[in-house]
């Protein structure tokens, strides 16, 4: 099959990949990219989890092996090969908002970010990628580049920017080695069931309520897109070892109306949606969260989440601009492909 254009230039084939958090949203798209492209030899997800349903047709692939790992324990109790990987990517992290109790996203994203590094020398490889967060930067309605100091109000935002740290000292510990850190925005698309998928639904739906956010940014990106980027940005740095950090999104963060407006195109059918006052439904949140937990009933009316949506993720992929990173979709185009690879999430 034929690479896409971003990846046109000549690429390494690598001969065995371990994907830590492999079996997640964005692990499976990375691996199913380098199967469908044969990039690799051999695919190891890493993970404590099962891979989703919705992926589970990776495992008639004979070169792609499942093993069950917990990132928090030391490298000499993961059942993996000992020599032979040339490619690591991390993507293991405790990271939803809500959902955790501070003291969990140090547990695990500290000692994971120490443990796969110290895997990845163990093993000799030369070659690690890290999907950090936009978290870092702390909330913001100004823009926000690569060379914008980190400024992280939440554990989840600065457990992201020391694991950066940690990851940086691999790389810089030791000659020839290779390191991609990326600050993705908001990762939408097959399978992802998070925010994007929910308003898209709540939109096509009619239940999508405005609450003065229409114009509110989100920094985000297609996670094929992603994928893509991950490996351009590791083509470009040289064999002889090098570090690059960037933050992942569009060349222009859509607004929550640019989102309800796609869908409605690639649905081919429009809804009216309310708008009304954000201190209601901020309100209205906090009175379902209280009711709701007493029963200890999950929902997605958290006032954590309704605060997120009125609140701007104005970070721009500087890098990748200036680089001249060769985008493969625009926002319409991300959500058509999605609608005809994901049906039933469209419905």
């Amino acid at each position: 099959m034929t690479l896409p254009s971003a990846l046109s230039s000549p690429v390494t084939i690598f001969k065995t990949c371990i994907l830590f958090g492999g079996t997640g949203f964005i692990g499976s798209h990375f691996a199913s990219f380098l199967l469908r492209y044969n990039l690799a030899d051999h695919v190891i997800l890493a993970d404590i989890c099962p891979l989703r349903s919705a992926f589970k047709v990776a495992l008639s692939d004979p070169r792609v092996s499942i093993c069950r790992i917990d990132v928090r324990q030391p490298p000499d109790t993961w059942p993996l090969p000992k020599s032979g990987v040339d490619l690591i990517v991390n993507l293991a992290a405790i990271h939803r908002e809500p959902g955790h109790l501070p003291h969990e996203y140090y547990d695990t994203n500290l000692p994971g970010a120490e443990h796969v590094c110290e895997y990845s020398s163990i093993v000799n490889c030369p070659n690690l990628i890290f999907t950090s967060s936009i978290a870092p930067y702390g909330p913001s309605e100004s823009l926000k580049t690569e060379s914008s100091i980190p400024t992280p109000q939440s554990a989840y935002g600065c457990s992201k920017l020391v694991a950066e740290k940690i990851h940086s000292i691999w790389q810089s510990s030791s000659p020839g080695r290779r390191l991609v850190i990326v600050r993705p925005g908001v990762v939408f698309g097959p399978g992802e069931l998070g925010n994007v998928s929910r308003l898209v639904q709540a939109s096509l739906r009619g239940y999508f309520v405005f609450m003065g956010n229409r114009d509110t940014r989100k920094a985000a990106g297609y996670v094929k897109e992603l994928v893509l980027s991950l490996l351009w940005m590791l083509n470009k740095i040289p064999l002889d070892g090098g570090e690059i950090l960037y933050n992942f999104g569009m060349p222009e963060p859509p607004s929550v109306h640019d989102f309800v407006e796609s869908a409605f195109l690639v649905a081919g059918r429009r809804r009216s949606l309310l708008s009304l006052p954000y201190r209601l439904i901020l309100s209205i949140s906090y009175a379902i969260e209280l009711v709701l937990g007493l029963f200890r009933v999950s929902h997605p009316f958290s006032p954590v989440r309704i605060r997120k949506l009125v609140s701007s993720n104005n970070i721009q992929p500087h890098l990748l601009i200036s680089m001249n990173y060769p985008y493969q979709y625009t926002l319409a185009s991300a959500m058509a492909d999605w609608r005809h690879e994901s049906p039933s999430e469209w419905r």
